[in-house]
């Protein structure tokens, strides 16, 4: 925890000086370029098929960790996305949005596949073994753990709700905390893919 609050004192830090700088592109996210955020991930879509960060190069990925029974962060942030990629019209076609489940269990491939296209069609939803969940949320630095609930069996997922947009060279760039606005969602996703363009 400690590392982690490290790390993002860092890239706050990284991001207020370069702030300080006219050519800096303008982000209203964090941007965390350069620092160690990120790598490759393995999971599975929800047809089976085998995913890595690779598989999506020349697009902006929307990378965000979550569960299909979170009862409001999750739901929200999704919506948010969907709004995003409504304001960003054609450019849309060149950005992927990627929701991991952290509760693999519950969230089967069938009913995963059913949730994410329910807020947009072109979502993804991405899972895999506990272990295979674990080695890619560490990647993002995103914690996760089962929080017992009130009935016998129950439970609930305590998550980290940090968003990452990956640029399209497949690194991570931009982190946005759960109530970014769909603006800026937009306007950061924008930003990456002119600098694709450039």
């Amino acid at each position: 925890m400690r590392s982690r609050r490290r790390s993002l004192a860092a890239a706050l830090l990284f991001a207020a000086l370069m702030a300080c700088g006219g050519d800096a592109p303008k982000f209203r996210g964090v941007d965390i370029t350069g620092f160690d955020y990120g790598g490759e991930i393995a999971l599975r879509d929800t047809s089976g098929a085998k995913r890595t960060l690779a598989d999506y190069r020349g697009k902006v990925a929307v990378l965000y960790f979550g569960y299909m029974n979170c009862p409001d962060v999750c739901p929200t942030t999704l919506a948010a996305l969907r709004e995003a990629m409504t304001q960003l019209g054609a450019d849309a076609g060149r950005v992927q949005v990627l929701f991991v489940t952290v509760d693999p269990e519950r969230d089967t491939p069938l009913l995963l596949e059913q949730y994410v296209k329910s807020f947009d069609p072109r979502f993804q939803g991405l899972t895999g073994s506990l272990e295979e969940v674990g080695t890619a949320a560490k990647q993002f630095k995103i914690f996760f753990a089962k929080s017992p609930g009130k009935e016998p069996g129950s439970y609930s997922v305590d998550h980290s709700t940090q968003i990452y947009l990956i640029d399209a060279t497949g690194r991570a760039r931009i982190f946005l905390k759960h109530d970014a606005t769909p603006a800026d969602f937009a306007q950061d996703i924008r930003t990456l893919l002119a600098q694709a363009k450039g």
